[in-house]
């Protein structure tokens, strides 16, 4: 569901307010999230993929097929995460596959977003408090 005017402006105010107060606080959470983690994941599972090609060579230099074996099991694997992530990892401003619109899913996914910016919102009011205070 996407956000309202309001909802975006006020999103946009808050992040133009952490930058202010604590940039290198920003910049960490904007490399968190699932697209990071996933793109991560298929960097590991290239790099697992090239780990599997050396074995393979190597099993048929040394002519020791287990090694060979071994390698081209590594690759598969490796390749099958590394298109099964690349699929999974959401574009931005996307819902996360399998994300069913008012599914039992998306409801709960809903709730617990919304319990976040209940919580981020008392965060940035209490915060807001504290420094009017001073």
């Amino acid at each position: 569901m996407p956000l309202s005017e309001h909802e975006q402006r006020m999103l946009e105010q808050m992040e133009r307010a952490l930058y202010a107060e604590d940039p290198k606080f920003a910049t960490a959470l904007e490399g968190s999230g699932l697209r990071t983690y996933t793109r991560r994941r298929v960097y590991q599972a290239v790099a697992g993929f090239l780990v599997g090609i050396a074995l393979l060579m190597a099993g048929m230099v040394a002519k020791q097929i287990w090694v060979s074996v071994v390698g081209f099991l590594v690759m598969l694997g490796c390749a099958v995460l590394a298109v099964t992530g690349w699929r999974k990892a959401p574009k931005p401003g996307e819902q996360p596959a399998g994300a069913v619109p008012g599914g039992a899913a998306a409801r709960r996914q809903s709730k617990q977003k919304r319990s976040m910016m209940d919580r981020i919102e008392q965060r940035w009011q209490r915060r807001r408090d504290e420094q009017g205070g001073r």
